[in-house]
Formats: structure tokens, C-alpha cells, sequence
């Protein structure tokens, strides 16, 4: 049986995110470093945004605005998929991780419609 969700470091969507913060970091690593203050600022500031947004939404008092944060969670992940498209493009990064994308895309949508769908009933 699941522990009962008390803050948004027991969401497993937030803990995923977190994960995926630390290897977007290393990620970048890659990038020349021209790029610090560009794409390599852009992509980090993306992927800290999505468990942040999701943490910020957990923390309010009502579901509306939990979907809310969510979905610009959600917006924050296109973001970072665009942008690391973009260093693969230049070949600043070795592999695209659309795996890693995925993995929070597809729980993060899950989430959203659960959420939903308890406010229309």
C-alpha cells in the first residue's frame, strides 16, 4: 500500500523530475562552454522549472491551481525537449534523451487527467 501524499517530495512525478534535474545537468555539461550563458542556461532553467512548478502547485490550497502549476510544468518539459533537440542538432550533445522526456511527460499527463477528472465529478 502507497503512503499517503503529505508534501510534493512524496509525489513520485516530483521525484522523477528531481532525477531527471540532476542528469540534464550533467548533460549539459557537454555543451561548449560558449554556450553557458545561452542554450546551456536555457535547458537548465527548463528542467529545474518542471519539479519546481510541480512542488508549487502541491503546495496550494486548491486543485485548480495545482493544474495550473502542472500544466506549466507541462509546458516547461516542451521547452526543455525543444531546446535539447536543438543541442543535438548542433551536436553539442552525443544522444537525444527521449526516454528521459517521456518518463515525466507520460506520469505528468497521467496526473493532470486523475486530477481532472475528480473535478468534474
Amino acid at each position: 500500500m502507497e503512503e499517503p501524499v503529505k508534501t510534493h517530495k512524496d509525489l513520485r512525478i516530483w521525484k522523477s523530475a528531481i532525477n531527471m534535474v540532476e542528469e540534464i545537468y550533467k548533460l549539459t555539461n557537454q555543451i561548449p562552454k560558449h554556450e553557458m550563458y545561452g542554450l546551456t542556461s536555457q535547458i537548465r532553467r527548463s528542467a529545474v522549472s518542471i519539479p519546481s512548478n510541480i512542488a508549487e502547485g502541491a503546495a496550494r490550497n486548491s486543485r485548480k491551481e495545482f493544474l495550473q502549476f502542472l500544466y506549466v510544468a507541462l509546458g516547461s518539459l516542451a521547452e526543455l525537449e525543444t531546446q535539447l533537440i536543438i543541442a543535438h542538432r548542433l551536436h553539442y550533445i552525443s544522444s537525444f534523451p527521449g526516454e528521459m522526456i517521456e518518463e515525466i511527460r507520460k506520469p505528468l499527463v497521467g496526473l493532470i487527467k486523475a486530477l481532472k477528472r475528480k473535478e468534474y465529478k
